[in-house]
């Protein structure tokens, strides 16, 4: 019976161990990743090599072909091509001996029987195929799931995908079915559940299929960050809105972001603070620039050309020293998360990259040349 429990419990660390969080890092030429604790995990050792994917990455060897690692630093699928795309699905995308095809995590060549003049990127489950003027979805098994009948669609998020027949845009589920019917001049993708919509100049939500119009909007954001209410622009200034459609903070501001945590950004007159969901001033508008609070209830905020943290209080807890926040800069993908994710921020000070926890010290002091968010 011992046994059998030291069994279960060694099998359950392995797996907490092979499937932790780890940060790519370049600290002298060569790539690498870091633990939490900022130690290597897997040591420096790749000429390039990029964030994890479903436990496995991309990376090069000195001969400049592409594999695949996995959490231990060990290759999986050897280095035999010319380029490789993230694994999403149980599915990436390579290139070798210039074809570009299908592989699965073993490295085996599949879905090499599909119609497509392109091969595209799995998400979701889903991929799109272009034969002719067209593009349809394959499934995981080369199933066309959706017939190829648009001139224009993209990957599927939350269940959902943009695709465009004509010159209209419209929302379609993964059976092809409509979630939103190709009839409007925009739309936004599905976030908790709203839709943002445009038809004819006009602006506003999709509620209950029927798309209702947000008096003078110019402009609406989604609701990727906040699903009871986001941002819009009427007559050149930004208020928001809840997700009836309805104005619930008047438009009276230069620039806003999103509500975190009951609260916002906001700018007039090239001066940031923050206001509470009643449209209430709770952090005066003192700074040259603000972002949203994360989770753990810290903010960056830029007094001069350098970056620190306030908390909720509007408390600065972190000096402003950073020459730039958490997300700004990936060398490998743009908008990152800014801010604290889970105790740790992605700051650049000076010249090299480090993280930081929420009372600004330094990860393990170690310094890096490149340094990405944790996967």
């Amino acid at each position: 019976m011992k046994t059998k429990i030291l069994i279960i419990v060694l099998l359950f660390l392995g797996v907490t161990i092979n499937a932790q969080e780890l940060a790519l890092a370049n600290q002298d030429g060569k790539f690498g990743y870091i633990s939490k604790a900022g130690d290597w995990q897997i040591q420096p050792e790749f000429k390039v090599a990029k964030n994890f994917s479903e436990d496995l990455a991309e990376a090069m060897n000195d001969n400049k072909k592409w594999g695949f690692i996995n959490r231990k630093g060990e290759w999986v699928i050897q280095p035999d091509y010319d380029k490789t795309k993230a694994f999403n699905s149980g599915v990436a995308v390579v290139l070798k001996d210039k074809e570009w095809f299908y592989i699965n995590p073993k490295g085996e060549k599949i879905l090499d029987n599909i119609t497509t003049d392109k091969v595209y990127d799995f998400n979701e489950g889903l991929a799109l195929i272009r034969q002719g003027d067209n593009v349809g979805f394959i499934n995981t098994l080369g199933e066309v799931v959706i017939e190829p009948k648009f001139n224009k669609a993209f990957d599927f998020i939350n269940g959902y995908a943009k695709v465009r027949e004509g010159e209209k845009w419209g929302l379609v589920d993964k059976t092809g079915n409509y979630f939103v019917k190709t009839e409007y001049d925009g739309v936004s993708n599905v976030y908790n559940g709203n839709v943002v919509a445009e038809i004819d100049e006009r602006h506003g939500l999709i509620i209950n299929g029927e798309f209702k119009e947000v008096s003078g909007a110019v402009k609406i954001w989604d609701f990727s960050l906040n699903g009871e209410m986001t941002y819009a622009k009427k007559n050149e200034q930004m208020g928001f809105i809840n997700n009836k459609g309805e104005w619930v903070i008047e438009p009276s501001y230069d620039k806003v972001r999103a509500f975190v945590n009951g609260l916002a950004p906001v700018a007039k007159d090239k001066k940031w603070g923050y206001i509470n969901t009643t449209g209430k001033v709770v952090i005066p508008q003192k700074f040259r620039d603000a972002e949203i609070f994360s989770n753990d209830g810290l903010a960056p905020i830029k007094k001069d050309k350098l970056w620190g943290f306030i908390n909720t209080e509007g408390e600065q807890v972190i000096a402003d020293k950073y020459a730039i926040t958490a997300g700004g800069l990936s060398i490998f993908k743009k908008n990152n998360e800014k801010g604290f994710i889970n105790g740790l921020a992605r700051v650049k000070d000076k010249k090299l990259w480090v993280y930081i926890n929420t009372k600004g010290e330094a990860l393990n002091n170690m310094e890096f040349k490149n340094l990405e968010l944790f996967k």
